[in-house]
């Protein structure tokens, strides 16, 4: 193929098993789309899929992902760490070979249209294909969770969805849909029960409170472990590399005393980004080099680019 993209689309289901093999079946129904990953995480109850195809065909199978996820997934009974807005959260457009971000970005508008029109799901446009400039930042859209966004909708004409009625769907929300530069989604577990702690290291990292250029993270609770993590956005990995995060947290972390058990990513990282020590440095669990974008790609004979 000449023309692919990378789509993530974070979907908040990460427990039951029935509803992620049916939007798993329904991907790989649909030719020239190839599911490269899928990462499952029971506590911030989400599913990330890392998907590569032909535009057209990719607009197919992310249409899919959201109508099963209407029918299956129930917002008002889910209970989760991850911040989300709706129950296929959001949909990022990443331009690969032969397509351009404002090609993408076309894509997230033509796709968002057809979810509004067809589904009755609102649609807010991000990053590189937002309408409204105040917009483009996926935590301003998500500000408040459900019940923040559906105020904003009600009070203020400049909340206005892109695409869709002006309400929440009842079970399935609301989806952000968009187009950006990669990002690497980065979780550091503490050997700690202390949630403070990784608050105060995520607020200290992140270049919001002024750290790490493109950095973004916020402390989240892992039941099933009885630990905590430091969860981190990499918004643009030539900014902020891995080891530059992990060294972030390791530092401050122990500086309050507290020790690193082990780190994870969730996707896929491109080539650019990786070394061979990493996996060691960042104390990764469960890597392998198919983890790696280009390496994963060539296994469905989709590169070189």
């Amino acid at each position: 193929m000449d023309r692919l993209v990378e789509c993530v689309p974070n979907v908040s289901e990460g427990r039951d098993k029935a509803i992620l093999a049916l939007l798993t079946e329904g991907i790989r129904s649909v030719p020239d789309v190839s599911l490269l990953d899928l990462h499952v995480d029971s506590d911030h109850h989400r599913s990330v899929f890392t998907l590569v195809g032909e535009p057209t065909a990719m607009a197919i199978a992310l249409f899919q992902v959201i109508r099963e996820a209407e029918h299956g997934i129930d917002l008002r009974t889910h209970h989760g760490q991850h911040p989300r807005i709706g129950a296929v959260d959001v949909v990022p457009w990443i331009p690969l070979r032969g397509v351009t971000m404002e090609e993408c970005a076309g894509y997230a508008k033509d796709l968002g249209r057809r979810v509004g029109q067809e589904l009755g799901i609102p649609v807010f446009l991000y990053e590189q294909a937002a309408i409204v400039p105040f917009r483009a930042r996926l935590d301003v859209i998500r500000r408040g969770g459900l019940s923040g966004l559906q105020e904003r909708m009600y009070q203020d004409s400049d909340w206005k969805p892109d695409f869709g009625p002006n309400v929440l769907h009842p079970t399935a929300g609301a989806v952000a849909m968009g187009a950006r530069f990669f990002l690497i989604a980065f979780n550091v577990v503490l050997k700690s029960q202390d949630i403070q702690v990784a608050r105060r290291i995520a607020r200290t990292i992140r270049s919001s409170g002024g750290g790490l250029p493109a950095l973004k993270a916020m402390g989240v609770p892992l039941p099933s472990k009885g630990l905590v993590q430091v969860s981190m956005n990499l918004m643009d990995f030539r900014q902020t590399s891995l080891r530059a995060a992990f060294h972030a947290v390791e530092r401050e972390s122990l500086r309050g005393g507290v020790d690193i058990q082990e780190s994870e990513i969730v996707g896929l990282v491109p080539q650019e980004a990786w070394d061979v020590d990493l996996a060691m440095d960042l104390k990764l669990k469960d890597w392998n080099s198919e983890r790696v974008l280009e390496v994963a790609c060539g296994k469905y004979h989709l590169f070189p680019f």
